[in-house]
């Protein structure tokens, strides 16, 4: 068997999916039937993969609207989520082996039968705790009920060939390195051929390798309220798994956990729920009770929350979005974490510049809008979705944002750039033309300066060989986190 099957369940985290297992694990159209039937598992898996395709749908949403409507038991709840993301995930590498099996090819069947088709192989090829009978049975029913007797008697035919060619589905030998791992782990290939060129095959593999990982459950511990320690004791004591995060000061990894937002910690206001990666760009920012900073790009408000902690509640953040519907993400984090120095504001950051004075902010963060391509594991359909243009195209506006907002700086006081992607063209090249055509910023230390070294021990992408990195780059294998860019700028006097 190849390796692309050593990839792991994707319970997404704080998901109840980790029930359905894998099998040589390292890792539309509507009901037709009685209107009161309830839905399962595999029906809502598969209504929410064929809006995916069809409507452009983002996974994550679509999954927790479909499972709050459906109202699913905890496993089963957990099973349709380990088949929306588990399907995603595999998305090339599935359609690769079922185009052998159609025989019209995938690309002609109805949107819903493509989806059916798909979830069902990824149960048979990818999981070890549904019986093949079992998974067969069910898409023949839903496809029963979904369609005409023409389509349930293809879908048996398909999926008996698959059981019966299980062992001899593999990628071919010989393939072009880009061609393999794309197939491998299932990535666009255009977008494994990038990652060659900027960090090569090897690393490159591992990328692909560790976004159809399950993500981490995390959670940042409100410092201003209780510190790491004593939330870590809180939780072992009633039951859970807790550690502490190696790369986040107020991080904690919680296993066994379910849905962290449901515990009475979450509403209470002791913790929140974020990436490893993603606490890091608080701690660049370094900001102190009292500072003025500003937010660029602010919702949902996690990276606001956690800076006005380590301001312990003393100063001003102003949180700007341009989104007025996100306003309310951004007061809801304040008020449930009793934090009263953030001031929302709603426009474009591009005119930041004619709100605020120039020098007029100690602090400012510019959490840029992004290809998002460091955070595949946890939304899969993003590498299916991107393309060249899009990751050109946001580049450029990043360059004009950190442009902008650079000038609203005080003399003396830091800025930070950070990104969830792992493009070079989006992070450290965007840094290095602001720094070219301003001579008065220079990079700044910050407390991520031991996890820099180590980064630039493997080597970054796109520099002259005597270049010293900028900024810090982690990708999804170094800590087992989200893809993140985040760089620190100090305005000299």
């Amino acid at each position: 068997m190849s390796d692309q099957k050593n990839n792991s369940s994707h319970g997404q985290g704080n998901s109840a999916g980790q029930s359905a297992g894998t099998k040589r694990s390292t890792h539309s159209r509507r009901n037709s039937g009685s209107s009161t039937r309830k839905l399962s598992a595999r029906d809502v898996a598969l209504n929410v993969l064929t809006d995916v395709e069809v409507e452009g749908s983002y996974s994550n949403l679509k999954l927790n609207q479909a499972l709050i409507q459906a109202n699913l038991e905890r496993s089963d709840a957990g099973l349709a989520t380990e088949l929306v993301y588990g399907t995603m995930a595999h998305l090339n590498t599935i359609d690769y082996f079922l185009d052998q099996l159609v025989t019209k090819g995938m690309q002609k069947l109805q949107p819903w039968v493509r989806s059916l088709l798909r979830m069902s192989f990824y149960q048979l090829y990818y999981l070890d705790r549904i019986p093949a009978h079992a998974a067969v049975n069910e898409a023949v029913n839903i496809a029963k009920q979904r369609g005409h007797q023409g389509v349930s008697g293809m879908v048996n035919g398909v999926l008996r060939n698959v059981i019966r060619q299980l062992d001899e589905l593999a990628i071919p030998e010989g393939l072009p390195a880009a061609q393999r791992i794309s197939l491998q782990y299932s990535h666009p290939q255009w977008m494994v051929k990038r990652w060659i060129k900027q960090y090569g095959e090897e690393t490159a593999e591992q990328i692909c390798m560790s976004n159809n990982e399950p993500p981490a459950v995390s959670v940042r511990v409100n410092t201003f309220r209780i510190s790491r320690e004593e939330m870590m004791r809180t939780l072992n004591e009633a039951g859970y798994y807790a550690q502490p995060s190696a790369v986040a000061p107020d991080g904690i990894l919680v296993g066994g956990s379910g849905n962290m937002a449901l515990t009475d910690w979450y509403r209470d206001g002791l913790i929140s729920i974020q990436d490893e990666s993603s606490m890091l760009v608080a701690e660049a920012v370094q900001p102190q009770p009292g500072m003025n900073v500003l937010d660029c790009c602010a919702a949902p408000g996690g990276k606001t929350a956690h800076m006005a902690e380590k301001m312990k509640d003393q100063g001003c953040i102003v949180a700007n979005d341009i989104h007025d519907h996100k306003r309310k993400l951004i007061d809801d984090q304040a008020e449930r974490l009793h934090l009263n120095v953030i001031e929302t504001a709603i426009g474009d950051a591009l005119t930041l510049v004619d709100r605020y004075p120039a020098a007029s902010f100690d602090r400012i963060l510019l959490d840029a809008p992004c290809s998002g391509l460091g955070v595949i594991r946890r939304k899969p359909d993003l590498k299916w979705n991107k393309s060249p243009q899009d990751i050109q195209d946001i580049s450029e506006l990043q360059q004009q944002l950190i442009q902008q907002v650079s000038t609203l700086l005080k003399p003396g006081g830091i800025l930070v750039y950070s990104t969830c992607t792992i493009e070079y063209s989006e992070n450290e090249y965007v840094v290095r033309r602001f720094l070219d055509h301003n001579s008065d910023f220079e990079p700044a230390d910050t407390p991520l300066n031991p996890l820099k070294e180590a980064a630039q021990q493997r080597g970054s992408a796109g520099k002259k060989s005597n270049e010293s990195s900028i900024g810090l780059q982690i990708l999804p294998q170094d800590y087992h986190s989200d893809g993140f860019y985040i760089a620190a700028l100090r305005r000299m006097s």
